[in-house]
């Protein structure tokens, strides 16, 4: 099968190649090579290559920094993912395209499920909605995959807080936010087994589990062997942030339990080979 990945450079995008190309024919394009908000550039491309699904890992996630570039976030995050979903049906390929927990507003007490009605707070999520919307309308072939609070190659929260604990920065991090912490590496190998499976239409997927972000934070020091490091935690109001985040966006991956299918292991195994691989080399 041949694969068309789009934003190979990125964390999940660089999971998705390494896991992809173990079995099939990958095209791996980024920014240089592709602008997903430029629509001829994505017929073009998708026209040369001829791929039998396209992979769209490109997008906009600093929240924060989408609060005022919220043109670019629609860009990117909207048009982007239609851009490359009308390109899809053009040529007879199915589209895979990654959503994120944002798409909630984080009022409900329960995990997420697929069926519950998004109510973006933030310019990220309401982009980040409107690329599902757009995927759903131009690519009647298609795959989306919510997930959250990623980590993986690359800038994350774990790096960042290992990053500031190693030069002795004051941790104070915030525990009133819920979510499911994510492994690229295991999304990108579910994505592959959910390709192979025929899985279509909207699924929630993530690693098994949820955290607060002072109780991951916690966790990672430990693992990493700076369980000393002292750290503070601190409410949403205390930490101003630009962008609002959702108090509770734990995604229940009830669609793929239903079906039959395995899920992720505990985010706290997928954590720790994370840390022991980027952290704890001889």
């Amino acid at each position: 099968m041949k694969v068309l990945i789009a934003g190979c450079n990125g964390m999940l995008g660089t999971d998705l190649v390494q896991v992809f190309r173990s079995s099939h024919d990958v095209v791996g394009v980024d920014l240089k090579e592709l602008d997903i908000t430029n629509p001829e550039q994505c017929l073009a491309v998708t026209k040369v290559h001829r791929p039998e699904v396209i992979i769209n890992a490109a997008a906009f996630t600093r929240v924060d920094a989408c609060e005022t570039h919220s043109k670019e976030a629609f860009l990117v995050n909207g048009d982007g993912a239609g851009n490359l979903s009308k390109a899809a049906a053009e040529f007879g390929a199915s589209i895979v395209h990654y959503s994120t927990d944002y798409v909630f507003d984080g009022r409900k007490e329960e995990a997420y499920l697929e069926e519950d009605e998004p109510n973006p707070q933030s310019v990220y999520g309401k982009s980040k909605l409107a690329g599902e919307d757009l995927v759903r309308r131009h690519c009647p072939n298609h795959l989306i995959l919510r997930t959250s609070w990623l980590f993986g190659p690359g800038v994350n929260f774990i790096r960042t807080i290992l990053s500031a604990a190693q030069k002795g920065t004051p941790l104070r991090v915030v525990n009133d936010q819920k979510g499911s912490p994510t492994y690229s590496k295991d999304l990108a190998s579910y994505t592959l087994n959910m390709i192979g499976s025929g899985c279509r239409s909207t699924y929630h997927l993530t690693n098994s589990g949820s955290c607060t972000w002072f109780e991951l934070a916690a966790r990672a020091l430990e693992w990493a062997g700076m369980r000393n490091i002292p750290i503070t935690p601190v409410t949403t109001s205390e930490f101003k942030r630009p962008a609002p985040r959702p108090a509770n966006s734990v995604l229940a991956n009830a669609r793929l339990e239903r079906e039959g299918f395995p899920l992720m292991r505990p985010w706290q195994a997928a954590a720790r080979e994370y840390i022991a691989i980027e952290f704890r080399k001889a």
